[in-house]
């Protein structure tokens, strides 16, 4: 009797490396058709796309799958770090992880320099739905952890968004674009309940048997609206710059089920570049492929005024510190002056979507037992 053989599902397969090359996050924005984008970006049959991205999927090579939203213009939003005692560190990432659906990325950090910004081990990504008040959200944290203090640093402009370890696998220090990254506005945008009906249903995760060429049509249905008109305000959404991209997500530091390291090192950048110069300076470290993350953001004075952030992963340390002196060489050449840098390195990390909708927070509150109307603005 013949046996088949296994769906390859590790990432250093190659015709996985091609689809993951792309899928992870080359498929920007909303098209109706993201496993025929994704295999046509990548050469590799739509039905092997179908069949690799389940089985990745199931055996927990990827993560998760799922349309992103650019939560920076759904919900206010911050990097926030804090300021925990070390007895408290480890039971302040737990909680802040499995109990505020509002914190993303949740990761400890150490710095090489000693700054008055070192004091601040936890860092995490926050968005606070509309209508309620980060602040207050902040000091309910402070509240549940233990927490003795914390920095909010709202993004004032975001240059660059996309996380695709493997295709960065390899990438020559310095490598960079001709073009300077654009600047994206972070502003709010309203949606109407419709609108909330259809971005709940687009942006949940897909289970492996959702994996399929027509992704959406079960989606519609979970709406409660026709294909048409889902597609027709995905598209709408889209349009308003608030749909993300597709992407299947890998695991940041820890090792897949495979026991492969996609990458080892997650290092947070900090550049204190000229008042005025924050766009510019920007653009020209979001020009850097290795980048997956790049914001203005302000640190205040225990963080030496940095203005300008960015995120770079690797799987050696000194590799990525020199994919940094690359940048650093290339702000000199071109005349921004840099008063202040230095990198915090990330050690245990955990990461979900941070929740984004006005009901959700209400539920929160009703679990706490918390007076919603004290967390409103």
């Amino acid at each position: 009797m013949t046996q088949i053989a296994p769906v390859p599902t590790s990432t250093n397969d190659p015709v996985n490396a091609a689809i993951l090359s792309v899928s992870e996050d080359r498929i920007q924005g909303f098209t109706p058709d993201p496993i025929g984008e994704i295999a046509q970006n990548s050469t590799i049959d739509a039905d092997v796309v179908v069949e690799r991205i389940r089985a990745m999927l199931h055996v927990g090579t990827i993560r998760r799958v799922r349309q992103t939203l650019m939560s920076v213009n759904l919900a206010p939003g911050a990097l926030v770090a804090w300021s925990v005692p070390e007895e408290k560190l480890s039971s302040a990432f737990d909680w802040m992880f499995k109990n505020d659906p509002f914190s993303g990325h949740v990761v400890i950090r150490s710095t090489d320099a000693a700054i008055a910004g070192a004091k601040y081990r936890l860092w995490t990504t926050l968005k606070v739905p509309v209508g309620f008040s980060m602040e207050k959200h902040c000091r309910l944290l402070m509240e549940k952890t233990g927490a003795t203090g914390f920095r909010c640093m709202p993004a004032r402009k975001l240059f660059v968004l996309g996380v695709g370890h493997v295709r960065r696998r390899g990438m020559e220090p310095g490598s960079k674009a001709d073009v300077a990254a654009e600047a994206h506005d972070t502003h709010v945008v309203q949606l109407s309940d419709l609108d909330w009906r259809v971005l709940n249903s687009l942006k949940r995760e897909f289970k492996p048997d959702e994996i399929t060429r027509d992704l959406w049509a079960a989606r519609a249905d979970e709406a409660g609206v026709s294909l048409e008109t889902f597609l027709a305000i995905a598209r709408s959404l889209n349009d308003r710059r608030v749909i993300g991209r597709f992407s299947t997500f890998l695991e940041h530091v820890k090792p897949n089920a495979a026991g492969e390291r996609v990458t080892k090192f997650n290092a947070l950048f900090h550049w204190a570049v000229p008042p005025g110069r924050e766009l510019e300076a920007g653009g020209e470290v979001g020009r850097f492929h290795i980048m997956t993350h790049a914001y203005w953001r302000e640190g205040g004075a225990e963080f030496g005024n940095v203005n300008v952030m960015g995120v770079a992963h690797g799987t050696d340390k000194e590799l990525v510190l020199a994919h940094k002196r690359a940048i650093d060489e290339h702000l000199a050449g071109i005349g921004i002056a840099v008063s202040y840098t230095n990198v915090f390195w990330g050690g245990r990390s955990e990461i979900k979507p941070s929740e984004i909708a006005p009901a959700e927070y209400v539920r929160f509150c009703e679990g706490l037992r918390v007076n919603v109307d004290a967390m409103r603005d």
